[in-house]
């Protein structure tokens, strides 16, 4: 196959699988009655609030268990919680200085759209997950005004 071949065959593969996706997205937003959002370039560039989080509460959602937790698996500059300091993602220690917030925003809300083999959890879906608790079906792990906090906090470390 010629690279221009192989481009084209990947790009249309990629497309399919948004395509797919953003399928799979209206019929869940539908039933969830969660805020419709547009993934363009692996990134959502609207806020699902239209308005910009809190970087203090989203701080705070970073370290809560039960719901961002984000330190369980990402090393965060957050010392008071350093015994909990995750290896098993990204080091998001200087994520906003790598990372749009749209592209940070994508991420949190549905990370498979960008690598479907990702172990990090989609924090604003509610259909195609696994091992999800019977009180937690139906309902996404954050709010979208939590997504929203936590988008303000992780874009200012850089």
């Amino acid at each position: 196959m010629r690279p221009a071949d192989f481009r084209l065959a990947t790009g249309m593969i990629a497309g399919a699988a948004l395509f797919a996706a953003a399928s799979v997205q209206a019929q869940e937003i539908r039933d969830a009655n969660l805020v419709p959002y547009s993934v363009k370039d692996y990134a959502i560039e609207q806020s699902l609030t239209g308005k910009p989080g809190d970087p203090a509460k989203g701080r705070q959602w970073a370290v809560t268990s039960g719901q961002g937790n984000c330190v369980i698996c990402h090393k965060l500059p957050i010392p008071e919680v350093a015994f909990r300091i995750g290896n098993v993602g990204p080091d998001l220690t200087e994520v906003g200085g790598r990372l749009t917030p749209a592209e940070i925003r994508m991420r949190i809300v549905n990370p498979k759209l960008l690598n479907e083999e990702t172990i990090m959890p989609a924090y604003y879906r509610v259909s195609g997950l696994h091992r999800v608790a019977k009180n937690a079906e139906g309902k996404p792990m954050l709010s979208a005004e939590q997504v929203e906090d936590l988008v303000a906090y992780l874009s200012t470390l850089k």
